[in-house]
């Protein structure tokens, strides 16, 4: 499954050389240990292989165009496969950067919390990305004031030329960043620009320069490159601080938007080994004709030649073995998709509001259960019932919510503290847990609507029972 990938103008200072020399020390130095790839070292070859079979990354090259393709694999303990790639395109001066997993529905999970890979990060500080005509790219956000407002305002008004997103974030009714725009940037760093709005004392230059289309008061907007895909507008709603929701809403977008984007095959890795091997084939076809012609005179050369296009043969048949297991999980994720969407499949009953998912589904689920109790106090023989019997007979869904109270109550049994194996669930489930004295605070999907605090430690045996029966009520 496709979790991330964009494509980034890189300064033709850099080399083959500077360009391993990188990804060796990107996997070298990850924060994480069980990530790194032991004894690393590259002396010039053009096909390598480092690790072992459950981690391993691999380097190959196609001369022409002058590409060198890097891919990084993880198998975790559950079978989980993780996937990094990086190809280098050195004749266009491009580099595509792309991360899957194995497809699983708790995958959809992922884009929450999610970061833009840290060798993005390496590029930034190593000075190897281009400006995007004229805007640097980097991790930190620009501040918007009297000097540069006609930047903003070509963005807003679709006169400016450029390749990524650009995120405005305005000030607050109370002169307060709506989110955290440090973070916000970093987490967006390679594929959006973020401007920030200096102090709200800006909003009338800002207004007057734009034709009052711009963003006020903590709203946000995204304008997609060269006014092709348009804009979107996300309004701020916390009452004070920063709005959790609303950054992770903007940011699910860009990151949505950066997946759609297509990509030339040769800036996939697939691509770049199905060329090395048509090149080398034909290379080797053409050798073994010669070979034929001249068999009388030179056997041994002609069943050499036989054998190193044998041993191909076999890598292409390795290769195309790999390409139906790629297809294989391609289709596990049509599946996975398609059920998603059978729920808009023929007349809708009502049209969604400004609410979304917190998780797939769970708006419908929702309803439906609402309309299920609703079920249970009608009148069996009457036309109510009927409705709401058709709307829940034609609206499967799998009772996300039930087993979520079900799990609740388990977890909450007999509770006496938050230890890890509790902390750990809540977490999957979406919930952020922070201390408060001799309390934890629970946030529903950063949602400060929906939030409650426990006691650190249960006072009788009823306790645990209760806030189950209180968070199933508030949150689910």
């Amino acid at each position: 499954m496709l979790l991330f990938h964009t494509l980034l103008n890189i300064s033709p200072e850099m080399s083959e050389e500077d360009f391993i020399h990188l990804i060796i020390e990107w996997c070298a130095t990850s924060q994480y240990e069980e990530n790194r790839i032991r004894d690393l070292s590259w002396n010039g070859e053009k096909e390598i292989r480092w690790g072992d079979d459950h981690l391993w990354m691999e380097m190959r090259t196609l001369q022409e165009p002058k590409i060198t393709a890097v891919r990084y694999s993880k198998t975790e303990q559950d079978g989980i496969v993780w996937t990094t790639d990086y190809v280098m395109n050195f004749d266009e001066g491009k580099m595509a950067i792309r991360l899957d997993r194995s497809y699983r529905e708790e995958a959809l999970m992922l884009y929450r919390k999610f970061s833009t890979p840290h060798f993005i990060t390496l590029l930034i500080e190593k000075g190897w990305l281009r400006d995007d005509h004229g805007l640097a790219v980097n991790r930190k956000p620009l501040t918007i004031d009297e000097g540069n407002v006609s930047l903003l305002r070509d963005v807003i008004m679709g006169t400016g030329v450029f390749d990524l997103p650009v995120v405005y974030v305005s000030r607050t009714y109370y002169d307060e960043d709506p989110v955290d725009i440090n973070r916000m940037a970093g987490r967006l760093k390679g594929i959006a620009h973020v401007f920030a709005e200096k102090n709200i004392f800006m909003d009338q230059l800002i207004r007057n320069a734009c034709d009052s289309q711009n963003e006020y008061y903590g709203a946000v907007g995204i304008y997609y490159p060269n006014g092709k895909d348009g804009s979107r507008r996300f309004l701020y709603r916390a009452e004070q601080g920063a709005d959790e929701a609303l950054m992770e809403k903007v940011i699910r977008d860009v990151m949505e938007y950066s997946n759609t984007q297509l990509l030339d095959v040769l800036y996939t890795w697939h691509g770049v080994n199905n060329a090395i091997l048509a090149k080398r084939i034909d290379r080797e076809a053409l050798e073994k004709n010669q070979a034929k012609e001249a068999q009388k005179k030179a056997e041994d050369e002609v069943d050499q030649v036989y054998g190193i296009f044998d041993r191909d043969l076999e890598k292409l048949r390795s290769l195309n073995e790999e390409l139906a297991n790629d297809n294989m999980a391609l289709q596990a994720e049509i599946r996975g998709l398609r059920a998603r969407l059978a729920s808009l499949e023929g007349k809708p009953a009502l049209m969604a509001g400004e609410e979304e998912d917190f998780f797939h589904g769970e708006t419908n689920e929702i309803l439906l259960d609402a309309l299920s109790e609703a079920l249970k106090n009608t009148r069996e023989d009457s036309r109510r019932a009927a409705v709401l019997k058709d709307i829940i007979a034609h609206n499967e869904y799998p009772h996300t919510l039930a087993d979520r109270k079900e799990n609740l109550k388990n977890l909450f049994k007999g509770y006496k503290t938050m230890s890890s194996v509790i902390r750990s669930d809540l977490e999957d489930m979406g919930f952020t847990i922070t201390e408060d004295g001799r309390h934890y605070k629970l946030v529903y999907f950063d949602d400060p609507r929906f939030n409650t605090v426990i006691a650190k430690s249960g006072s009788d045996h009823r306790e645990g029972k209760n806030i189950a029966a209180l968070i199933s009520r508030q949150m689910l």
